[in-house]
């Protein structure tokens, strides 16, 4: 397995593994997944806005570190070592914060 970093407009946001990386360029390219790069949030703001470049690399040390951390905290009982598992660099919300506890 190697270890792959997605990075938005130079900075990293998130990495993950893959066997190879022909098989990281196809998820990295896949429309779901940038679909989803959209509609997440970091700090408030999309985490990508769909036209700041997207690039793919090979992951430093300590960046694969996180995603192997990941696994070995993960609970899902059916996830293998050969499924797609996207650890986030970032803070990472999916945009629908409640403020209902604002309103009296």
């Amino acid at each position: 397995m190697d270890y792959f970093t997605i990075e938005v407009g130079g900075n990293a946001i998130a990495s993950f593994r893959s066997e190879n990386a022909e098989d990281a360029k196809h998820f990295f390219e896949a429309d779901d997944f940038r679909e989803d790069l959209t509609t997440l949030q970091s700090e408030g703001k999309a985490v990508w806005d769909g036209v700041v470049p997207l690039t793919l690399r090979k992951a430093t040390s300590e960046e694969a570190s996180e995603v192997e951390h990941a696994y070995e905290f993960d609970d899902d009982p059916d996830r293998t070592i050969d499924d797609e598992f996207v650890v986030f660099l970032i803070p990472i919300s999916d945009g629908e914060e409640d403020d209902s506890d604002d309103e009296a």
